[in-house]
């Protein structure tokens, strides 16, 4: 059974956007033209891949377990296209990182804009998200993780900072008003700024660790947000006096620096190992990732 392979994208960009118009927004194509793609590959298959509503489009039964297999087997399709580029004078096409959003605020600044100097041909995509996904299935050629979530078969490259801290503090007006604690568990009787993971579940327990010892609690306070995308409300929140927040430490360095932030429980503070670029051992590695594979070495060396 021949199948177009433009119509399967079409298929894929309309099933991960679930809907023709976003689908059309991302991939450059319009939405009846993504309609009639997937038309003609239900009608060539016999089965329905979507379910279509006024409001809403979401892939049928059927429509899932081609979504499983087909985003791993397009980017092959797509690698093996890049290795082309092998034959030009410097790497080109699209390379797509998903990272979580500390890493895009915090290790990335320090490496795309040397990276896009010095591959101009290369476009450079960031996918900023802390849900775990499955980085292939999305269409990514490489994420960024902490090693207790790198995922199984990957090939893991240190990237940014080898060790970092989780750092504890509050403004000066809240702790002047409330104490300051003087051991982890003190914190159980403070307001706390805590997160929740974009799959509906909360956050890791804030951890501490002294002379071998570890501390973990579990929090209260008046804020509740998702990680990564409204962090950055917590940190205000905090600054403004309404509680103690536990975050990346390089992520609270400038107000610990103004003072609009006072360090907590300082000797207590956990140092972890840093992040990993992690990509598949599997299939062939796109010219755009080997050049940043091999930037991130260098730069780091």
């Amino acid at each position: 059974m021949k199948t177009d392979l433009g119509d399967l994208n079409a298929f894929l960009a309309v099933a991960k956007s679930r809907g023709f118009r976003d689908a059309a927004r991302s991939s450059g194509a319009s939405a009846s033209a993504l309609s009639e793609a997937v038309r003609r590959l239900e009608t060539r298959l016999g089965v329905r891949l979507l379910h279509r509503t006024t409001r809403s489009v979401a892939p049928t039964e059927a429509g899932m377990r081609l979504l499983d297999r087909l985003g791993p087997a397009l980017g092959e399709v797509a690698a093996a296209l890049e290795t082309l580029n092998g034959f030009r004078d410097r790497p080109a096409g699209t390379l797509r990182l998903n990272v979580p959003v500390s890493a895009a605020r915090l290790v990335l600044p320090a490496i795309v804009p040397g990276f896009l100097a010095a591959f101009p041909e290369v476009e450079l995509e960031i996918i900023a998200e802390d849900s775990f996904v499955d980085m292939l299935a999305s269409g990514c050629d490489a994420g960024i993780r902490y090693d207790d979530r790198l995922e199984q078969d990957m090939i893991a490259v240190p990237i940014g900072p080898r060790t970092q801290r989780f750092a504890t503090a509050a403004s000066p007006q809240y702790l002047n008003r409330h104490g300051r604690p003087g051991h982890p568990r003190d914190l159980l009787a403070h307001a706390c700024m805590r997160g929740r993971f974009a799959s509906g579940a909360s956050t890791s327990p804030w951890e501490f660790e002294r002379a071998g010892e570890v501390v973990r609690i579990e929090p209260r306070g008046p804020l509740l947000v998702r990680a990564g995308a409204a962090t950055d409300l917590a940190v205000a929140a905090a600054v403004a006096g309404s509680g103690i927040i536990h975050l990346f430490e390089d992520w609270l360095r400038p107000h610990l620096n103004s003072g609009a932030l006072e360090p907590v429980l300082e000797d207590w503070w956990q140092t972890f190992s840093g992040p990993f670029l992690y990509y598949s051992g599997r299939r062939l590695v796109p010219p755009p990732l080997r050049a940043f594979l091999d930037f991130i070495r260098t730069s780091q060396s």
